[in-house]
């Protein structure tokens, strides 16, 4: 359920939060962002509903590959890419962010997964760029009205297929 303007919410790692009106013609237009890093330099995230114009098996060193969807993590770095996933016992080192869901670690041992099919579209999402923010200004654009907080912190795992 999504939760009408939440003012003051405590934030944190795992919070999904949905853009507004406020929002509209914007590269944040309907997204749906999973903050995965909060602390005193800011916070982090990826847009969990925007597809990347690519699948990562049309990127040249991933072309072995069989298809795979690439998202828009955001704004922020497009030259690097992004993964979170829920299969720490197929990919080694990633941090935890919420509710048994991580971000990063090996990207080899993601290949791997890929190619062999044991990692799925349900495990894994991989974006091109991600969402960034200086101290206290996701709060303060959840305080303006530009962001709805997500209370279902499992919706995360909808998204993945």
């Amino acid at each position: 359920m999504i939760s009408p303007y939440i003012a003051n919410m405590k934030l944190k790692a795992g919070t999904i939060i949905k853009s507004t009106q406020a929002l509209e013609a914007t590269v944040f237009e309907d997204a749906i962002i999973l903050v995965t890093e909060l602390n005193d330099d800011g916070a982090v995230g990826f847009m969990l509903n925007k597809p990347f114009s690519r699948n990562l098996n049309e990127l040249e060193e991933y072309q072995h590959l069989p298809p795979f969807p690439l998202y828009s993590g955001g704004p922020v770095d497009q030259e690097h890419v992004f993964f979170i996933h829920q299969r720490p016992d197929l990919v080694e080192g990633g941090e935890p962010v919420a509710n048994g869901l991580f971000i990063g670690g090996s990207f080899k041992q993601v290949i791997e997964g890929i190619s062999s099919r044991s990692i799925s579209t349900k495990d894994i999402k991989i974006f091109i760029g991600y969402c960034g923010w200086d101290t206290g200004e996701l709060q303060a654009e959840i305080d303006e009205g530009s962001w709805t907080v997500v209370e279902d912190e499992g919706f995360v795992f909808d998204l993945f297929t």
